[in-house]
C-alpha cells in the first residue's frame, strides 16, 4: 500500500505529533509499505529520514498553550501539489487536518482517500468553532476520522460535527523494557528518585506544581532527587526555586532518546503533574514501559491512559493543580516499596496496550475500510486542478 502521511508541526523539533508520524512511517515501512512523510523542517539543512518531504520552512505560532512551528503559503502549496500528485497514494493521512499547516493544505488538495488523525483537546476552541462554517466543506472529504483519545474525540465532535474512532498514540514499548542494569540516574533507599519530562517553561507541563511541592517532600524524605528532563531555561527556572529544592533537584536539558529512557527505568517515581491542555499522555505510557510507578494529575486523558482494570488504574493519581496534595501522595508512594511494585507490575501490563504493534493494526484497519470504501463509491468528479478549485467537496447528488 501506498500511504502519504502529513504532520502539520516541525518534523525536525521534538513533538507528540511529530513522534507518532515518525512511528506510524517506520512501523508500516518495516511492514513492506511505501510510505512518504510531508511535513514543514525548522532547519532546511539538516539530517532528514529519506521518506520525509519539507513543505517548507517552519514558523513559530502560539497555539494551545505552547508554540506550534507550521508553515503555510504559495511555497507549501506548491510542494504540497507536487508531494500529492508524485505520491500516487493509495491513502492519505492527515494529523491535525484543521491547523493552518501543511495537513489543512493537502486536505484541499487532496483527491485520495482521506483519514485524519485529531490529537488535540481543546473543547473551548474559540478558533475552531469561529471557523467551522469555513472549513465544513474541506472536512467533509475526510472518509475517516481518529482521535487519539475520548477528549481529543469530544472536541471533534463538538467543534467539527460528526464522530470519531478511538486509537491512541502508539509507542515502542520495547524500546523502555527495563533491564535491571544501574544507570547513572539510579537512587538508593535513602536518596531515591523523582523524574519529571517536558518543556520546563511551559506552564501546563506543571513543573512548578511538583517544586512547589518539594519542600514537603524533602520534609519527609530528606535525601530525595528530583531529576528534570526537558527544554527551555534552566537558569530562570532554577533561580527561582527555593535553595533546599535547587540543592536536590538536577536539570538535565534536552535529553537524547537514550538517556530518555534511562532516566524512565531509573525512576522510583514518575510525576506527570500538568494542569491542561493534553489529549492524551504518551509519556505516562512510557514511564509505564519502562517500568516506573506513575504519579499523575487528574486530567481526564491520564486516567484515561492509567485505566481501571480489575486491579485498579496503573498509577496513583492527584488532584490537579494541588501542590500539598501532590507532596503526600509522593510521601506515600516513597514509603510503601509494596505499592511502587505493585503500580510497575500494574503499568507494565497496561504499556502493552498501547505499543505499536497494536495501534499500527487499528489505523491499517481504518486504511483498508475507507479505500475499500472509495473503491465502491462512483467516479470523484474533481481531477487535479489548481489548489484552489479543491476547496470545496461536491455535496451527495452533484457532479
Amino acid at each position: 500500500m501506498r500511504i502519504g502521511l502529513v504532520c502539520p508541526y516541525a518534523f525536525d523539533v521534538p513533538g507528540g505529533v511529530q513522534f507518532h508520524v515518525r512511528d506510524l512511517a517506520e512501523h508500516f515501512t518495516a511492514q513492506g509499505h511505501e510510505v512518504g512523510v510531508l511535513a514543514p523542517v525548522d532547519d532546511p539543512v539538516g539530517d532528514l529520514p529519506a521518506y520525509v518531504t519539507s513543505s517548507g520552512r517552519a514558523v513559530p505560532v502560539r497555539y494551545n498553550g505552547s508554540v506550534a512551528r507550521l508553515t503555510f503559503g504559495p511555497v507549501t502549496s506548491s510542494r504540497v501539489s507536487r508531494w500529492l500528485e508524485e505520491g500516487e497514494f493509495d491513502v492519505l493521512h492527515l494529523h491535525e487536518p484543521v491547523t493552518p499547516s501543511a495537513s489543512l493544505m493537502a486536505l484541499w488538495a487532496s483527491s485520495e482517500p482521506v483519514v485524519a488523525t485529531f490529537h488535540t483537546a481543546n473543547l473551548r476552541s474559540r478558533a475552531m468553532h469561529a471557523a467551522n462554517p469555513l472549513l465544513r466543506p474541506s472536512t467533509e472529504k475526510i472518509r475517516a476520522r481518529i482521535a487519539v483519545s475520548e477528549e481529543a474525540r469530544s472536541t471533534v465532535v463538538r467543534h467539527l460535527g460528526g464522530d470519531a474512532y478511538i486509537i491512541p498514540n502508539g509507542v515502542d514499548t520495547g524500546r523502555f523494557t527495563p533491564s535491571g542494569e544501574t544507570t547513572r540516574f539510579s537512587g538508593t533507599a535513602e536518596r531515591p528518585v523523582l523524574a519529571f519530562l517536558g518543556r520546563i517553561d511551559e506552564p501546563r507541563k506543571g513543573l512548578s506544581v511538583l517544586t512547589d511541592a518539594m519542600p514537603a517532600i524533602l520534609d519527609a524524605v530528606p535525601g530525595v532527587r528530583l531529576v528534570v528532563a526537558g527544554p527551555g531555561d534552566v537558569d530562570e527556572i532554577r533561580g527561582a526555586l527555593d535553595p533546599r529544592v535547587r540543592a536536590a533537584t538536577e536539570f538535565l536539558g534536552a535529553v537524547s532518546e537514550a538517556d530518555k529512557v534511562d532516566l524512565l527505568r531509573s525512576a522510583d517515581v514518575y510525576v506527570a503533574p500538568h494542569t491542561g491542555g493534553e489529549s492524551f499522555g504518551i509519556v505516562l505510557v512510557e514511564a509505564m514501559a519502562a517500568g516506573a510507578p506513575v504519579l499523575a494529575s487528574d486530567l481526564c486523558a491520564f486516567t484515561a491512559v492509567l485505566g481501571d482494570g480489575p486491579d485498579g488504574p496503573a498509577g496513583a493519581t492527584f488532584a490537579n493543580g494541588d501542590s500539598p496534595a501532590l507532596s503526600q501522595a509522593v510521601v506515600e508512594l516513597l514509603r510503601t516499596p509494596d505499592e511502587r511494585s505493585r503500580l510497575r507490575d500494574l503499568g507494565l501490563r497496561r504499556a502493552r496496550s498501547f505499543d505499536w504493534d497494536v495501534v499500527a493494526e487499528r489505523v491499517m484497519a481504518v486504511y483498508e475500510t475507507v479505500i475499500d470504501g472509495a473503491d465502491r463509491a462512483p467516479l470523484d468528479p474533481i481531477q487535479r486542478p489548481g489548489l484552489l478549485s479543491r476547496l470545496r467537496w461536491p455535496a451527495r447528488g452533484e457532479s
